[in-house]
């Protein structure tokens, strides 16, 4: 599942949907969350290309073996789906609903989601990846909750396909069916939320190394970590040489989102700084503003007969970044809510 890699000097891809807070409390303003698993080990393929052969990786006593369907392993592009399908069981425990392993992906919000455009070659990227996600097979012995689970597994056991006018139609929805292990993860909150400049990232390297410092640095100020160790926690099969102009390049334009990186050539370390970008929940509420008079009405409108004060505790309570657009993202989230729950 990879997006064209645009010409530009910018190091970050274009926001391609600077309007998705239009779409609050459904889909593109979910906040991203990834299990912790999957940013701490190597679980998918940095390659743009098929790979076809069996990856083995090993980290003290963490092991992890990754047999590739005839179509290749799954690549970083294609856990977009996963973080999509995490994200959006994650919002639904937030608000207290039921939720399953099976998650229904309309194809154009998923597209939007991901920041990725929506020409019929993104759909057909997309079928592509959930083969990939499906035809994967995994070994480990890394705990998921409290289990740890040796037999064989793939990321997705399953996918649903729904297409319109016929195999070349364009794909509507479909539904995915998330493994065991991952669900569990997901059920013992053992998640982690990306910044969505995540998204943006061009190179399959930088949003692993990103996720590698998100998973270790967190709320921490610094962590460092040796170049040869963030190499083979990367699951990067470039040489050292390579792999060290990749991380000089990443320092030369201090484009990582939630953190800085610096390079200790003597010592041979890589330093992440923490930005300050990741607010905690309870520090939110002062960088939210006030609404508006009419937006209480609005709110009036779409969620009839809920106190609407009421509402807004849960919607302040419930978001991670502040919104662009606070008043509309408090009325998409009226409007969710009611639709959910009816009156009270």
């Amino acid at each position: 599942m990879v997006t064209e890699n645009t010409n530009s000097n910018d190091p970050l891809l274009p926001d391609r949907h600077p309007q998705h807070d239009l779409f609050i409390c459904d889909v593109a303003d979910a906040v991203l969350k990834d299990v912790m698993q999957h940013m701490e080990h190597p679980f998918y393929s940095l390659s743009k290309k098929p790979e076809t052969t069996v990856k083995r990786y090993k980290n003290g006593e963490n092991w992890l073996e990754i047999t590739p369907s005839v179509k290749g392993l799954a690549t970083i592009y294609d856990k977009d789906i996963l973080i999509y399908c995490i994200s959006q069981i994650m919002a639904k425990l937030k608000l207290g609903e039921q939720v399953s392993p099976r998650v229904r992906i309309n194809s154009r919000e998923l597209l939007i989601f991901t920041n990725r455009g929506t020409s019929g070659r993104e759909y057909q990227s997309l079928l592509d990846a959930l083969d990939r996600l499906e035809g994967t097979r995994i070994r480990t012995n890394i705990v998921s909750g409290d289990e740890e689970q040796i037999d064989g597994f793939g990321l997705i056991d399953a996918s649903s396909i729904r297409r319109k006018h016929g195999l070349d139609g364009r794909l509507l929805w479909c539904e995915v069916k998330l493994s065991d292990w991952v669900f569990n993860a997901i059920r013992k909150e053992e998640v982690l939320t990306l910044h969505r400049d995540y998204f943006r990232l061009r190179k399959p390297i930088e949003r692993r190394v990103y996720e590698i410092a998100r998973k270790h640095c967190g709320q921490q100020r610094t962590w460092r970590i040796t170049l040869p160790k963030l190499l083979l926690k990367t699951g990067s099969q470039s040489p050292e040489k390579r792999f060290r102009q990749m991380i000089k390049q990443l320092v030369q334009h201090d484009h990582l989102p939630d953190y800085n990186v610096a390079f200790d050539e003597a010592a041979d370390m890589i330093i992440f700084t923490n930005r300050g970008t990741m607010v905690p929940a309870p520090l939110i509420e002062g960088r939210v503003p006030p609404l508006k008079s009419v937006t209480y009405e609005r709110a009036r409108q779409v969620a009839p007969g809920w106190d609407v004060h009421y509402l807004e505790r849960e919607w302040r309570d419930w978001i991670f970044e502040p919104p662009r657009d606070a008043d509309g993202a408090f009325v998409g989230f009226c409007r969710k809510w009611f639709e959910k729950r009816g009156r009270p």
